[in-house]
């Protein structure tokens, strides 16, 4: 039989309704946390705690555990949620009878959806750092409170997820602080906040840990190197005409590295020797180079740019020689050659002049050089040539097709098409290569 006005107790009526109300307040309090606290940038919050904002600071606490939070909403929301459908099944059954559930059950959704789900979490995500700084407080009590619980229900998650080989270590596809950077940084480029020249250098100084002096370094083909057995006019003779401010010296063999000559040394030397009594221009040829030049500092090609970078400053030197395993010179790198991976190429009035710009021709081919590094022709073209198997143009293309190839040939891979233009004894010179499609 229907309830009549009669029967119905309204003042329990009433404070059932109160408590719905009530209840999906604070289902719309937990949705709005989860949202704010998981959207927020740990970074901003940083640098709002630094700044003296106490929420920020907790909001940082309270977000260290992302399991723990996450559970402890989860399982406060889902508390709140299932004890007001109940109650304004009991209501609506009390006020309409047997219909009453179907109308608890549209209504519910409706108040649930709106005011307990995506209006809060609209909130949310529109102010997510100023949102997670307020809600930051009670979000700490309700963690401590059901910690115990969430605690034994992830327990019992990894175990379930475990028996199906499931790996349920929670700290295993965190992101780290670089990574997030990183990804950042791209997706800014790629919405054009951030111009593409601000990207190459953020993301320059990024990859200095994941790169080695080898991908860099002059090769030992073109070191510029002085004979110590030379005499010591033509040793002057060179070093005037050098661009460079610091040679190697070596003795009988370019292998064999005996010191390094910077030209302010010389100079001091030829200076000494000129103002002497005894002496003037004549007094070049008793120049020692042997008592001029610094010991040279050998680093091996292993090294990560990040690691040498602190070394050059650490040794307040800017020159280091490179060597293999087996102590054989590979090359040289200085600390500019390091500072070009962020910056770009630095240049000044000694240096040769700048090589023309890599241009496209009109079917979208580039003719570049075989000894450029995959990085840099991916900077000027904003491609994404892989070069974890090697470091220059020429030699991705030999890796790929396991062969020196001669001129002519073309090669498709990485949805690129390789045509050798220029091939030298066994080296590519030239190279010409196009998108594919």
């Amino acid at each position: 039989m229907e309830n009549t006005i009669d029967t119905i107790n309204w003042g329990a009526t009433w404070g059932t309704a109160a408590a719905i109300v009530f209840l999906l307040f604070l289902s719309a309090f937990f949705s709005g946390s989860e949202t704010a606290l998981t959207a927020a940038s740990r970074a901003k919050l940083r640098s709002q705690a630094d700044k003296g904002n106490a929420g920020a600071e907790r909001a940082l606490r309270v977000t260290e555990d992302n399991e723990r939070l996450i559970g402890s909403v989860l399982l406060g929301n889902n508390i709140v949620n299932i004890l007001s459908a109940s109650l304004a099944t009991a209501l609506f059954t009390t006020l309409f009878g047997e219909g009453g559930v179907a109308i608890a059950t549209l209504v519910m959704t409706a108040l649930v959806l709106v005011f307990a789900e995506v209006l809060p979490k609209t909130y949310a995500i529109t102010n997510p750092e100023t949102a997670s700084s307020r809600v930051a407080p009670v979000i700490a009590v309700v963690i401590r409170v059901f910690s115990p619980i969430v605690s034994a229900v992830r327990a019992l998650v990894r175990v379930v997820l475990s028996v199906v080989g499931v790996d349920t270590d929670p700290t295993r596809n965190i992101m780290s602080a670089r990574e997030e950077i990183t990804g950042a940084i791209a997706l800014g480029h790629t919405e054009g906040s951030v111009e593409k020249e601000d990207r190459d250098r953020l993301l320059g100084a990024l990859d200095l840990g994941d790169r080695f002096v080898e991908e860099i370094m002059l090769h030992r083909s073109g070191i510029e190197m002085v004979d110590v057995d030379s005499a010591p006019n033509e040793i002057v003779d060179q070093c005037l005409q050098s661009r460079h401010t610091r040679l190697p010296v070596y003795r009988d063999e370019p292998e064999n590295i005996i010191g390094v000559l910077h030209s302010k040394d010389l100079l001091r030397a030829i200076d000494k020797l000129v103002r002497t009594d005894a002496g003037g221009i004549g007094a070049v040829s008793q120049l020692d180079v042997t008592e001029v030049m610094m010991e040279p500092y050998f680093v091996p090609e292993t090294t990560t740019l990040d690691d040498q970078m602190r070394q050059f400053l650490k040794r307040h030197t800017h020159f280091a020689l490179v060597v293999d395993e087996y102590g054989a010179l590979q090359g040289l790198l200085t600390l500019e050659d390091i500072l070009e991976e962020i910056v770009g190429e630095i240049t000044d009035e000694f240096d040769q002049p700048d090589e023309p710009v890599l241009e496209a021709e009109a079917d979208g081919t580039y003719l570049i050089e075989g000894g450029m590094t995959i990085r840099d022709l991916n900077r000027v073209t904003d491609w994404s040539l892989p070069d974890e198997e090697a470091n220059t143009v020429a030699g991705l293309v030999i890796h790929e097709a396991q062969t020196i190839p001669t001129k002519g040939q073309v090669f498709s891979f990485h949805g690129f098409r390789f045509e050798v233009a220029e091939r030298e004894a066994n080296r590519i010179t030239q190279l010409r290569i196009r998108p594919l499609g």
